[in-house]
């Protein structure tokens, strides 16, 4: 078994975690570091998922670095560009050097004596199991699970003649040119699958148990372009970001506390781009109130277009059973199909499913409450990445690698080892980190970490206000302890 030592070890080399080794590089120069990535590329989610049309849900203004400009002309990007943007960022800082692929990390354990991790990660390679020590722990894996997709089982699906497959697990050489295609699901994922499909398809059909909320966004930003000929990209970036952030941050708050005004401007957006016979209280109208669930945004109004044209339709309604030939649905309606696409979901994993250990204690993940959003209660130098529900991923991924940066600068400045995040006796937790209604939550919500109803206890998904909190609010707060090593740096190398 291998052993070596690093100041701060990443787990995730997607966008979350090379997004952290650039914050590190910049901020915390003279730390040693080293990100182990299951897979074999960089990318993370934008490298697993090929399935086609696969797209970012968040403009790139908000979904790119801070710190790297995102210059396409799309604003709502394809996943090859987003991939080749992480690649880019990674090269150009050297980050890709410090990567080691193939290493999956299943458990970790915290010596508080000694003040470091001791990580173990499996070698999918080679099946040698590695064992690495760092100081800081931060975890950017996400939070689905990348080896298996959500997929339920449905009656007669043996039965079936034709090909299933799901998104997570696209095969290379599908060819559904011609075919007729049937996309089980209703959110992000099959919204973006049956335009995309519908040019080669001879006909593609969205079967869906209960509608989403769809909103069109332009597919380009006009703000940006017309700043990008007039300013430097470095000047142009920050103002497109702030806008869309703001602009995010309006829908949202405006859902919360007028729910029945949001419904009624997204079902006269969807009526606006539909025949007028179009059943839109049946196949787009909800039952929950809008971000109770994540709302689809559909570039260009893609989706409706494909609907449009005849060679896409809707059908709400829950399945019987497979047939040899397609699908049969409750209503006792047949859907030929050669290609069925179960866009049914993800599994969640959360903080990548690694097993917990401090000072021989087993940490029950489901049980802590989350610090800041980014910490566990009782888990010393450990941090980790979730993104926003209601804004882009990446907003909250800049927030918690540049606070992970601070906490490493205080605790060198002041001589301490460690940081442990301890609510008082009176925090008790409220609900799971999450805050969403969506079946990938609710299917593990006890595994989630909770929140508490008040900072820094609860994520108020709210971006201005977590830039205060994270970039300019005390690190020493009553909530975080630091404290030394009982043993000397001298001794630990030792």
């Amino acid at each position: 078994m291998t052993r070596d030592h690093v100041d701060v070890l990443i787990v995730g080399a997607g966008l979350s975690g090379i997004g952290a080794a650039a914050h590190l590089r910049a901020q915390c120069p003279g730390k040693t570091y080293a990100i182990l990535e299951a897979r074999g590329a960089i990318g993370g989610t934008w490298d697993l998922f090929r399935y086609p049309g696969v797209r970012s849900d968040s403009d790139m203004f908000t979904l790119g670095y801070s710190f790297e400009p995102w210059t396409d002309a799309k604003a709502i990007a394809d996943g090859e560009s987003i991939r080749e943007y992480v690649r880019t960022t990674a090269r150009a800082r050297g980050i890709d050097r410090h990567i080691r692929f193939h290493h999956r990390v299943v458990r970790a354990e915290w010596s508080s004596e000694e003040a470091r991790w001791t990580v173990e990660a499996d070698r999918t390679d080679t099946g040698e199991r590695v064992r690495i020590t760092c100081g800081f722990l931060f975890v950017n894996s996400g939070y689905y699970r990348y080896d298996q997709g959500y997929a339920p089982e449905f009656p007669g699906q043996d039965e079936f003649t034709g090909t299933v497959v799901h998104p997570q697990h696209w095969p290379e050489d599908l060819d559904y040119s011609g075919q007729r295609v049937v996309v089980i699901g209703s959110g992000a994922t099959a919204v973006t699958l049956v335009p995309a499909m519908t040019g080669d398809a001879a006909h593609v059909t969205m079967v869906q148990r209960s509608p989403s909320y769809v909103l069109s966004l332009s597919a380009t930003d006009p703000v940006a372009d017309r700043l990008r000929g007039v300013l430097p990209a470095k000047v142009a970036y920050p103002i497109v970001r702030w806008k869309n952030v703001l602009a995010a941050l309006l829908f949202f708050q405006l859902s919360r506390r007028s729910p029945r005004l949001v419904r009624k401007l997204l079902r006269k957006g969807v009526t606006a781009q539909l025949p007028p016979d179009f059943d839109v209280d049946r196949h787009f109208t909800p039952r929950y109130d809008p971000w109770d669930q994540r709302v689809c945004f559909v570039p260009d109004g893609d989706l409706f277009r494909a609907l449009r044209s005849g060679k896409a339709d809707i059908v709400t309604d829950t399945i019987e059973t497979f047939t040899a030939r397609g699908i049969r649905l409750s209503s006792g309606r047949e859907l030929a199909a050669d290609v069925i696409v179960t866009a049914t979901g993800l599994n969640l994993l959360p903080l990548g499913g690694i097993d917990l250990v401090v000072d021989g204690e087993p940490v029950d993940v489901g049980q802590r409450l989350a610090y800041k959003g980014m910490m566990l209660s009782g888990v010393p130098n450990y941090a980790f990445t979730i993104g926003y529900t209601n804004a882009s991923w990446t907003l909250k991924a800049d927030l918690v690698a540049g606070y992970v940066c601070r906490l490493l600068g205080h605790l060198d400045a002041h001589g301490y080892t460690t940081c442990t995040p301890v609510p008082p006796p009176s925090v008790t937790p409220a609900e799971p980190l999450i805050d969403l209604k969506s079946g990938y939550v609710l299917r593990s919500i006890a595994k989630l970490p909770k929140q508490g109803a008040a900072a820094p206890w609860r994520l108020f998904q709210n971006y201005p206000r977590d830039v205060l909190l994270m970039r300019r609010g005390s690190l020493d707060d009553e909530a975080m302890r630091f404290s030394r090593a009982p043993r000397t740096s001298a001794e630990r190398v030792a």
